[in-house]
């Protein structure tokens, strides 16, 4: 069974980074990767990762001061009372959704990236051509690296 107040992120995957707490995309993801890695079960993820640190970037929230927030045990609801309190600036819905909108179509980047998007395609799906932003990836990389056929 899936536990999401202390995940074990070599077991199953976090939560989709389209899923949406306070309308942020990614945040019940980060939160899943921050419980996990205070209880040391973060297996082959990353906290913080780029993509969690373009939250942090964009809420003002430090990454060292999240953790220490769910090392107390808040529920999603409770992190995210904190997390509001924490940004600067303060960002209004429509700043959240116009942020969370651009985060979830966000494309691989410079040349680099999509040469490193394309051939990690390549490896999980080679079959599908619908996979085009970072978001598509990460969902299919969850998926085919908890025994999901792409």
């Amino acid at each position: 069974m899936i536990s999401y107040t202390s995940p074990d992120l070599s077991l199953h995957p976090p939560r989709s980074p389209r899923a949406r707490l306070g309308g942020f995309v990614h945040l019940p993801r980060l939160l899943d990767k921050a419980r996990a890695a205070a209880n040391g079960k973060l297996g082959e993820y990353i906290y913080p990762c780029p993509l969690d640190k373009r939250l942090f970037q964009y809420s003002g929230v430090d990454p060292d001061a999240l953790l220490a927030q769910v090392k107390l045990g808040k529920s999603d609801t409770e992190m995210l009372a904190w997390f509001l309190s924490q940004m600067k600036p303060a960002r209004t819905p429509w700043e959240i959704e116009a942020w969370s909108h651009w985060l979830e179509t966000l494309a691989p980047g410079d040349a680099d990236r999509h040469q490193s998007f394309a051939e990690a395609i390549k490896t999980l799906a080679p079959g599908r051509d619908d996979i085009r932003t970072t978001f598509d990836r990460l969902e299919l990389d969850d998926y085919v690296s908890f025994g999901g056929k792409a």
